[in-house]
């Protein structure tokens, strides 16, 4: 039976990996996989690993000398890993989509919460106040969604905006074929989208795909949802963007220094990133720490998959998730 070290463990986790683990003997760690804890994979075969890990050129090379043969990536992003330390040394494997409807339908859940000031509302609410002064929004209906990203989750989050009687216009630089909505340049979806919604993977190419440039060629109160990678946005010019009044709000549960930070309780400490803390201070802002993906239909896909994953590799069959990069 092989055994494999899973990190960064969080009780949601393990209940499908605990339903489904058969062939491999899954020992969990709360630790997150860096330089500092692989030490931890000696004596096994393979480890499950996570979008916050930092599997760097250190991290790399102590776990090809401790003999790992494969890396599950338990999620689709791999922005963390150092392939040019690994080299064809070390397949890894991904879980490519695990549910595309849980991440739509968390970013137009922002949308609204945002739009309809349902935070706020609650809040008051809860005090016994009852005044819907200033809670006022607007309706969907005929507004301009900006979709940057066309595959499954955006192509989601497309028909949830047309059901809401929205008009589409959406950018990808890998167009699918024959699609039911518009595509357009980035700066006709700046000038023209009321809201603009990120569905696009972190590569060097988009990274701070909205920046303060981008966010001067936008409409005034223009609304930024991004559920993707939080590197897509640059986060001081957001942050200036919102404080201007040139942003009405922004739905965030990705941050570009989430690393640190997201997964875990802070609430009795002092965070040192004035960032962050500000963006969380602003009551245009709803953040939310990286949870679109926490369904239960995902996380058993999640599991299936990573299992499949591992399951295909030591049994030397086809790898149809390694992430192959040339």
């Amino acid at each position: 039976m092989k055994r494999t070290a899973f990190f960064d463990t969080k009780p949601y986790d393990r209940i499908w990996f605990d339903k489904l683990e058969k062939d491999f003997e899954i020992t969990y760690f709360k630790d997150k996989l860096n330089s500092d804890t692989a030490v931890l994979c000696k004596d096994f075969d393979a480890v499950i690993a996570f979008v916050n890990d930092n599997i760097d050129y250190d991290t790399v090379q102590k776990l090809i000398e401790y003999n790992i043969k494969a890396i599950a990536m338990r999620c689709s992003g791999y922005n963390n890993i150092d392939f040019r330390a690994i080299g064809n040394k070390i397949p890894v494997l991904r879980v490519p989509v695990y549910s595309p409807y849980a991440v739509a339908e968390h970013a137009m859940a922002l949308f609204l919460c945002l739009n309809r000031k349902i935070n706020k509302a609650y809040n008051r609410t809860r005090e016994f106040n009852f005044s819907i002064n200033g809670l006022q929004g607007f309706d969907l209906n005929g507004k301009t969604a900006g979709i940057i990203g066309t595959g499954q989750i955006g192509r989601i989050f497309i028909k949830i905006c047309k059901g809401f009687g929205m008009n589409v216009i959406a950018y990808d630089p890998f167009p699918i074929k024959n699609p039911d909505f518009e595509y357009t340049d980035l700066d006709t979806l700046y000038r023209k989208s009321d809201i603009i919604s990120l569905h696009c993977p972190l590569t060097s190419d988009s990274r701070h795909i909205l920046n303060s440039d981008s966010f001067s060629k936008m409409k005034d109160s223009v609304y930024i949802i991004n559920t993707s990678r939080g590197g897509l946005i640059e986060s001081e010019s957001l942050l200036d963007a919102l404080k201007s009044g040139k942003i009405a709000g922004a739905g965030l549960d990705v941050y570009e220094e989430e690393s640190e930070l997201f997964f875990e309780d802070y609430s009795s400490r002092i965070i040192d990133d004035d960032i962050l803390s500000l963006l969380v201070s602003l009551p245009n802002v709803i953040i939310t720490s990286h949870q679109a993906f926490l369904t239960d239909e995902a996380l058993k896909n999640i599991a299936e998959i990573t299992i499949g994953n591992l399951n295909d590799f030591f049994a030397g069959r086809p790898l149809k998730n390694q992430i192959n990069i040339s």
